[in-house]
């Protein structure tokens, strides 16, 4: 499985698995028989938060796991908890109406909201810290940027702070940059603690979770639905949530190949410096905040608890990891602040994120399941907080009140053309072009 090679060998260098001490693995699904309410596929954000809420309503849950706890993107991605979704909010009002784009809006804000609170009441120690900055690298890009300002504040409610190029460097230190926005309800985090977190308070909830119990069958089973694993478990369900997003395409390609048709495995690099002095790394970032540009194709970044700069911006969408990723990433860093020259990267790692067509996130049901099997992928390199917010969903909808769930059940996805072999060049030729436009 080359996908699944290159993906280990990514997740080798990782700045999180380095600070982030894991226990002994959770022991797998034992050979046998089982039963619960509702079965999880998938110990990430979304399918850790779904099994948490689904306790907290009274639900008997099981999580199965195909590798650890935060292997997938949930514990490599760049730590940035963004309002809004990775497609443009009018591509939703397009869909589905300005009063139900505005529900989708908010409840990208409860999120965050959601995370925060879950931080606190779990005590979860997983360094978060408040803000993030939108930047612009052009005047073009300035303009889009401030347009979204003024869309969101007069249809949508919600106020960012303009930041025009004289006032930057009282918020980031670089000369890359001529305006930028501040969010102060979103935020950033060490994900992979944050996972780790999760689970520990799935434990403590009575999910019964386990590791290294990859699913490799799935089939109707009277009024419910069974799973089968590699180590001669059977599971039966009620319901079924399937949130490996796009690992399950990758582990378990038979249990839905309509939904792995529909997202793209994309490779995304990040590096994490070595530690530079604490001012120092305080200078590079005053605001303290999250930091991404309006890029088509982005650079994002941010400082650490422990004084590094963590940076994060080259992606490949075929599932071959480019040349050099630590010598050509911590040269994007260096141009972003030429005041870090010759610092060095101590990390570098990756991993692949799963994005749909429209950019928008995938959520549904399989009617082959008698809709008793739910799907939760596409979150675009976006997942970080709208992850929880699908959980949350998803336990709301089993437990009686779909009604939030099907506003995004409703957004239309398409498989990517041409299939498995065609689906890669096809996105490749695309992405050449919207570099171009990011040069404009």
């Amino acid at each position: 499985m080359p996908f699944l090679d290159t993906d280990r060998e990514l997740a080798r260098h990782s700045y999180y698995a380095a600070t982030a001490p894991r226990q002994p693995a959770r022991a797998a699904l034992p050979p046998g028989e089982h039963r619960c309410d509702v079965a999880v596929v998938g110990a990430g954000f979304a399918g850790l938060t779904a099994a948490i809420e689904l306790r907290q309503r009274g639900f008997d849950v099981v999580v199965l796991e195909a590798q650890r706890v935060g292997d997938g993107a949930s514990g490599r991605n760049g730590g940035q908890a963004i309002y809004g979704l990775a497609c443009d909010i009018t591509s939703i009002e397009d869909q589905l109406g300005r009063d139900d784009a505005r529900r989708v809006f908010a409840m990208t804000l409860e999120a965050l909201d959601d995370m925060r609170q879950r931080i606190r009441g779990f005590a979860i120690d997983c360094d978060w810290s408040d803000g993030h900055l939108a930047v612009a690298t052009s005047e073009r890009k300035a303009r889009a940027l401030r347009d979204e300002v003024s869309l969101l504040a007069a249809r949508y409610d919600h106020s960012l702070r303009w930041v025009e190029r004289a006032d930057l460097p009282r918020w980031i230190a670089s000369p890359r940059y001529v305006a930028a926005a501040h969010d102060a309800r979103s935020g950033h985090l060490h994900p992979l603690k944050y996972a780790l977190g999760l689970a520990r308070a799935a434990d403590a909830l009575g999910v019964r979770l386990h590791e290294g119990s990859l699913v490799s069958r799935m089939a109707r089973d009277g009024d419910g639905v069974s799973l089968a694993t590699e180590g001669g478990a059977t599971l039966r369900a009620r319901h079924v949530l399937l949130a490996g997003n796009v690992h399950l395409d990758a582990f378990s390609p038979a249990l839905a190949p309509r939904l792995g048709a529909r997202v793209m495995p994309v490779g995304t690099y990040i590096v994490c410096s070595k530690p530079l002095a604490p001012e120092q790394a305080q200078a590079l970032i005053p605001c303290g905040a999250a930091v991404c540009d309006n890029n088509f194709i982005l650079d994002y970044f941010r400082t650490t608890a422990d004084h590094r700069l963590l940076y994060g911006g080259r992606v490949s969408y075929s599932t071959r990891t480019p040349m050099n990723v630590a010598a050509s990433m911590t040269t994007r860093m260096a141009r972003t602040f030429p005041q870090l020259r010759g610092v060095q990267a101590e990390f570098a790692w990756g991993g692949f994120v799963d994005i749909s067509m429209n950019r928008a996130p995938d959520f549904g049901r399989l009617s082959e399941y008698g809709n008793r099997v739910y799907y939760l992928q596409g979150f675009s390199g976006h997942g970080v907080a709208l992850t929880g917010l699908a959980g949350k969903l998803v336990a709301e909808a089993i437990a009686g009140d779909a009604s939030r769930f099907d506003v995004f059940a409703r957004l239309r996805h398409h498989p990517f053309p041409g299939g498995r072999a065609l689906r890669t060049p096809a996105l490749v030729l695309g992405m050449a072009y919207y570099r171009l436009k990011d040069l404009w």
